[in-house]
């Protein structure tokens, strides 16, 4: 099988549904947003010295594929990406706080190169974020995408404070 399709040429992709939309649509920007994020994430996986902030960030990977999954679906009567997912998202995020000392000061990013690569994968997925929600003002987005997102984003930050951490 090759990978061009020759389909795209003029500037249109197919969507998972099977609708063809233009490349520069706002849909197509959302999804390839999360696209970004995930790249971020698995250049954090590559960095990250933990091997549980290696599986978290893993399993993240694999949750962003069925948010990509979503976003390049329309009229679609069920949503790959459900209210247990964020409450997973949210079992991650209390789990590292819960190990953490507390936050008092602003931290700046970087401090190794995981942690740096973490804060990356945050900043793109506050810009995924809006672009999914620019998207939401015009079209039918799974709120749970929207709320995942916003998690994600939160756990990025909570991980990259994880990898700085003493053992």
């Amino acid at each position: 099988m090759k990978v061009y399709t020759k389909t795209g040429d003029k500037g249109t992709t197919g969507l998972l549904t099977g609708e063809r939309i233009e490349k520069d649509s706002i849909r197509v920007e959302a999804y390839g947003m999360v696209d970004e994020i995930n790249s971020a994430l698995g250049l954090a996986r590559v960095w990250c010295c933990k091997d549980d902030t290696k599986d978290i960030i893993y399993n993240l990977q694999k949750m962003l594929m069925m948010v990509m999954a979503d976003l390049a679906s329309i009229n679609k009567d069920t949503h790959y990406i459900k209210e247990e997912h964020v409450k997973q998202l949210e079992q991650y995020i209390d789990t590292i706080d819960a190990q953490l000392p507390p936050l008092n000061e602003f931290i700046v990013p970087g401090g190794n190169a995981g942690a740096a690569a973490l804060d990356l994968a945050r900043t793109t997925t506050r810009r995924g974020e809006r672009q999914v929600i620019k998207l939401s003002k015009q079209e039918v987005v799974n709120e749970q995408v929207l709320i995942a997102l916003n998690r994600l984003s939160d756990l990025c930050f909570m991980l990259s404070r994880a990898e700085l951490a003493q053992d």
